[in-house]
């Protein structure tokens, strides 16, 4: 059983630096511009250091999807019911959700986990891995004790474990649950000690009023728990089963020296929290998208990384992370096979930097 001092003790190393510098060469000698294909260039790099392999591969990809319901939903925060969630759940057990569509396409499966979803139904098609019925409100008493919490960022972990051992390359981020933005605003402003005001957006598409409720809502939580120490504490005080469930995944990930996509703001929200409880987690996260909550740059910018696509994208399920995949393919594509200076008979560009 993962207690505080087990996870705290977690050391992370560090992806392959020769590697590193040797994707960078290889890249250097293809026919080309240096840096020409910018940002998606770094990545692959990355990449390659992560596996610890100049020949990465990312064939085998999974889309986790963490299904959870949050208690906050009582307060008024969003204009749909916890009910949803469940609702989606099924969808996505079926295979007709928008992240299983989208997944056929960008042959990424997608596996969705309930891991706190307030209802006593087994959903087929869903891994059934419920630490409890969803998550308490806030504004009450702490969203979740020390062993819920402690037992979702473990079964995060062991799901990155059991999906490295059957084969999986990389692993993509994602989750559904009424709530959720407002649960990871409340748990990244309190992390970056940023005026919640800021972070905190429409959600699934809130009205004026319901925007200032929601607001009111996480500034309050936010004052009830202002003692709280570390992002440990923050995370159950404030957090959601998805948040915890996906930084195990991102411990999980790093642990085992897979890289994991990152979706939007639950998603980085989470990371960042993995990041914090477990130092290194960083070196292991692919950014994918933007997003449209301001919040998701903010996670981003603090964990070192920049939007590889910018998209104007809210929709969650792990979409955005996704729909990187077919752009990843097409320059890893190239990076293994781009004809190299010596097939033109040209001169090599030289790098000054």
């Amino acid at each position: 059983m993962l207690t505080k001092e087990k996870l705290f003790e977690i050391k992370i190393e560090p992806p392959n630096p020769d590697i590193l510098r040797a994707a960078g060469r290889k890249w250097d000698g293809i026919s080309k511009p240096i840096d020409g294909l910018g940002d998606f260039e770094r990545i692959v790099a990355r990449i390659a250091a992560i596996e610890g392999d100049i020949q990465p591969s990312i064939d085998k990809r999974v889309a986790v999807i963490f299904c959870a319901d949050n208690g906050i939903v009582e307060e008024g925060i969003s204009q749909a019911g916890s009910e949803i969630t469940a609702a989606v759940a099924r969808a996505l057990g079926a295979g007709i959700s928008t992240a299983c569509t989208l997944g056929r396409s960008a042959k990424v499966d997608v596996v969705p986990v309930d891991i706190g979803i307030a209802c006593d139904e087994a959903i087929e098609g869903v891994m059934d891995l419920k630490v409890r019925k969803g998550t308490r409100s806030f504004l009450k008493e702490p969203a979740m004790t020390e062993g819920e919490a402690l037992l979702a960022i473990e079964r995060g972990m062991e799901l990155a474990f059991d999906l490295h051992k059957k084969g999986s390359r990389v692993l993509a981020t994602g989750e559904m649950g009424i709530g959720n933005t407002t649960t990871s605003a409340a748990v990244l402003s309190a992390l970056l000690h940023i005026d919640s005001d800021e972070i905190v957006g429409r959600g699934s598409g809130l009205d004026d009023e319901g925007l200032n409720r929601k607001r009111d809502v996480v500034r309050q939580g936010l004052l009830k728990y202002g003692d709280a120490a570390g992002a440990f504490d923050i995370l159950c005080s404030l957090g959601g089963f998805d948040i915890a469930g996906l930084a195990g995944l991102c411990i999980g990930c790093a642990t085992n020296h897979m890289p994991v996509v990152l979706d939007g703001l639950i998603s980085t929200t989470a990371a960042l929290v993995a990041d914090m409880l477990v130092p290194g987690v960083r070196d292991y996260l692919i950014p994918s998208h933007e997003g449209r909550e301001k919040g998701n740059v903010l996670a981003l910018k603090a964990l070192g990384l920049m939007p590889l696509i910018k998209g104007n994208m809210a929709l969650g399920e792990g979409t955005g992370a996704i729909m990187l995949f077919p752009v990843l393919d097409v320059v890893m594509d190239y990076y293994l096979g781009g004809a190299k200076f010596d097939d033109y008979s040209i001169d090599e560009y030289k790098r000054f930097d």
